[in-house]
């Protein structure tokens, strides 16, 4: 599995804004971010969140994200729209759910996959939300300590 992009933010722009408009919170592109067992991602929003959240940690795969793109004639978004913490390359997310997996010699637990809201209509386009129905990405629970690093760039689509 490749890395292509990790991004944390600090805090939420959609959660518990039902009504309301998003937040303004950015997202931040790191080299490398600190995963802490049964915390999260240092520095992100759901670090420390609850005990045992199911989604310390999310991953998205740049192969959903491309081809959200060309769908849905979009060439001017990031992937960090969808602010998930990792953007994959290479692998097949929705295999990992109820499963251990390592990633850089840190473990992790595919929680669920990761249900697209009406928000991403927002972020992205009008059309995302059913677009990514089924391929929206993973949520995790992080087993061990350890920093993940990007593996590979060229994530962004560009005209």
């Amino acid at each position: 599995m490749e890395l292509l992009h990790l991004y944390i933010s600090p805090g939420h722009n959609f959660r518990g804004h039902h009504g309301h408009p998003a937040g303004t919170h950015p997202v931040q592109e790191m080299d490398t971010i600190r995963c802490v067992a049964g915390r999260g991602i240092e520095g992100d929003r759901y670090f420390d969140h609850q005990p045992d959240f199911k989604g310390q940690i999310t991953f998205f795969a740049d192969e959903v994200y491309r081809e959200l793109c060309e769908q849905l004639e979009q060439r001017n978004k990031l992937p960090s729209v969808f602010r998930r913490n990792v953007i994959t390359r290479g692998v097949d997310l929705n295999s990992l759910v109820g499963r251990e997996f390592e990633v850089q010699g840190v473990r992790f637990f595919g929680v669920e996959s990761c249900q697209p809201c009406y928000w991403m209509d927002q972020a992205f386009c009008p059309g995302a939300e059913a677009a990514l129905e089924g391929r929206g990405g993973l949520r995790a629970r992080i087993l061990s300590d350890g920093v993940l690093k990007v593996t590979g760039r060229n994530g962004h689509h560009s005209s």
